[in-house]
């Protein structure tokens, strides 16, 4: 299942809840109080701002702390070679990346070179990509990128099902990794996958 474009807005939080939350993306740091919580580098178009604020409240429901460049404090007022390397280095501190893989993010050159820094930093077990496509366009028109199919997606359980060790599942958000030694797809509930 490919998101579409306003899926998460039943997930955003209220406006206080979001100036609290922007308010600490804000002053992210390595020493920041929240470090007792998985913390997450979200890559995004800044187009994509509007969506994102869904997805930052279904993470934050769940218990993690995000991390987006387009509300950080710290950024230069300019984009030039500090930029890039505080994105690397909070790359590298925060425990999961996950790309909102938007047609626009796929194109974008910085979204590519942070999940590159992503890839050397996290292996692909702390990296998810979460595909979003066009409102009102079927998954096969979601352009994708080759290279994206060798990473987990999240993706959404509507029906309670079994996993592959006969396990009941319920509905909800999963990192769904297909092993290609067996063929098998494997799924993780997204909150386990976050505290892994």
């Amino acid at each position: 299942m490919i998101f579409e474009r306003g899926y998460f807005d039943n997930h955003l939080v209220n406006e206080s809840e979001i100036k609290k939350s922007l308010d600490s993306i804000r002053n992210f740091s390595a020493s920041s109080e929240y470090s007792y919580k998985p913390t997450v580098f979200i890559s995004h178009k800044h187009e994509d701002l509007k969506d994102l604020r869904g997805v930052i409240g279904m993470l934050e429901n769940i218990g993690a702390k995000v991390y987006i460049d387009s509300m950080d404090n710290k950024m230069p007022n300019e984009t030039n070679g500090d930029t890039a390397k505080r994105i690397k280095d909070v790359i590298k501190y925060c425990k999961k990346f996950i790309l909102l893989a938007t047609d626009k993010a796929i194109e974008s050159y910085w979204c590519n070179w942070e999940l590159g820094i992503g890839d050397v930093h996290k292996f692909k077990r702390h990296i998810a990509i979460l595909p979003m496509k066009e409102k009102g366009t079927y998954d096969h028109n979601y352009k994708g990128n080759e290279y994206l199919q060798i990473y987990p997606q999240i993706h959404y359980r509507d029906t309670s099902s079994y996993n592959l060790w006969g396990e009941y599942i319920t509905s909800g958000f999963y990192v769904q990794d297909v092993k290609s030694n067996d063929g098998k797809t494997y799924i993780t509930p997204l909150k386990e996958w976050l505290n892994q």
